[in-house]
C-alpha cells in the first residue's frame, strides 16, 4: 500500500489517504498535491492551475545552470543559510547553502571514505584471494559506501589474472573530489513563488524535511508497518490509529519546541511513562468496596518537565463505594 500524507507549514498533519501498493507516487497528485514528488509533466499542471510549487532538483541539473548562478551574489537567508536567486521566464532556481549541513555531510563522507580506504586496503593485503572472492567484497564496498565509492578510481584483475598490486591497485579521484567538496551543503530548488523572499522558500523547503520525518515516524516508533491484518477495512483502522497517534505526536513535538527544545516527543513520552494510575480496592466490614483512583507521584525531573510544557496532572478523584458483586462493573 502507499500512505500519502499532507502538512500544514507547522508541520501538522491535516489529512492522509491509502493508495493500492503498485501505485506509483506522482500519480497521487491528482488527489493529493504533494510537493516532493515533482515531475515536468505535473509541474505543469499545478502552474496552468495557479498553484505555487517548490521542489528539489536533482544535483545533476545544477551543471546546466552552474555558470549563471556563479555570477549571482550571495543572499544571507538566516544566520547559517545563505541563497543565490536565478530568475528565469516563469520560475527561478534557489541555490541554498547550508553551513550546518556542509559540516554535517563532510563528516560522513570523511567516515565512509576512511572505511572504503582501509577497506581496500586490507583486500590488497589479503594473501591467496580468489579474482571472484575480490569482485564480490568490492561489490559490497560499493553498495556500503554509496556515492562515494565513485570518488576512487579502482583497477581490477582481468578474468584468469592474479589479484595482487600489479592487477588490482586504486586511487582518489580527486578531481572529482575537488566536485563534490565544493557542493557539499548546497542544494538546487526550483519555484514559481515569484512574490517570495529567499528566507520564505528557505522556511518553505523546510516543510520536505518535516514530511521526511512524518514519514520516518509512522513507519518507525508509531508502528504503521508491518501489519498482520488480513481484512481491509482492519487495515485501514490501524493506519488510521497510527495517523491519530502522529497528530498526537506532532502536537507534543510543537509545544516541546518553544518550551523544552531539544527533547524529542519520544522522550518526552518515555520521561511521562514513569506516571502510572492505578486503583486501590479496600473491602469495608459491611462487605462493599471502596476503590480509589491514584496517579503515583511524579519525580522531580517529571514535574520540571510538566512544568516547562505547561501541563498539570489531574486532581485526585474522590473514592468510590461498590456494593458487593458490582465491583466488577
Amino acid at each position: 500500500m502507499v500512505v500519502a500524507l499532507v502538512l500544514t507549514p507547522k508541520g501538522f498533519p491535516v489529512a492522509y489517504e491509502v493508495y493500492p501498493g503498485n501505485t506509483r507516487d506522482t500519480a497521487t497528485l491528482e488527489e493529493f498535491l504533494d510537493r516532493g514528488i515533482p515531475t515536468e509533466e505535473m509541474l505543469e499542471k499545478m502552474r496552468s492551475r495557479g498553484i505555487d510549487c517548490l521542489v528539489g532538483t536533482p544535483k545533476g541539473r545544477l551543471s546546466r545552470v552552474e555558470k549563471p548562478l556563479l555570477e549571482q551574489t550571495w543572499m544571507q537567508a538566516r544566520e547559517s543559510v545563505r541563497v543565490k536567486i536565478l530568475k528565469q521566464e516563469s520560475e527561478f532556481y534557489v541555490y541554498v547553502e547550508s553551513h550546518d549541513r556542509v559540516v554535517k555531510e563532510r563528516s560522513m563522507r570523511r567516515r565512509r571514505l576512511k572505511r572504503l580506504w582501509r577497506s581496500l586496503h586490507e583486500l590488497l593485503n589479503r594473501k591467496h584471494i580468489t579474482r571472484d572472492d575480490l569482485l564480490m567484497h568490492i561489490g559490497a564496498l560499493k553498495k556500503e559506501a554509496g556515492r562515494d565509492f565513485g570518488l576512487v578510481r579502482i583497477s581490477q584483475p582481468n578474468p584468469q589474472e592474479p589479484v595482487n598490486e600489479h592487477t588490482f591497485h586504486f586511487s582518489l579521484d580527486r578531481e572529482r573530489l575537488r566536485r563534490t567538496l565544493l557542493r557539499e551543503g548546497r542544494y538546487l530548488l526550483r519555484s514559481n513563488m515569484q512574490a517570495a523572499s529567499p528566507e520564505t522558500v528557505w522556511e518553505s523547503y523546510l516543510l520536505l524535511t518535516r514530511r521526511e520525518q512524518a514519514f520516518k515516524d509512522l513507519k518507525g516508533s508509531l508502528s504503521i508497518r508491518p501489519i498482520w491484518h488480513q481484512l481491509e477495512k482492519r487495515i485501514e483502522a490501524h493506519i488510521f490509529v497510527s495517523f491519530l497517534a502522529f497528530c498526537l505526536h506532532t502536537t507534543l513535538r510543537n509545544l516541546a519546541r518553544g518550551r523544552a527544545a531539544g527533547l524529542t516527543s519520544e522522550a518526552i513520552l518515555e520521561k511521562l511513562s514513569t506516571l502510572q494510575m492505578i486503583d486501590i480496592h479496600l473491602p469495608t466490614t459491611d462487605g462493599r468496596h471502596m476503590v480509589m483512583s491514584r496517579c503515583t507521584q511524579p519525580e522531580k525531573d517529571v514535574s520540571f518537565l510538566l512544568a516547562q510544557l505547561g501541563l498539570s496532572l489531574p486532581e485526585q478523584p474522590p473514592p468510590k463505594i461498590y456494593a458487593s458483586g458490582q465491583i466488577g462493573l
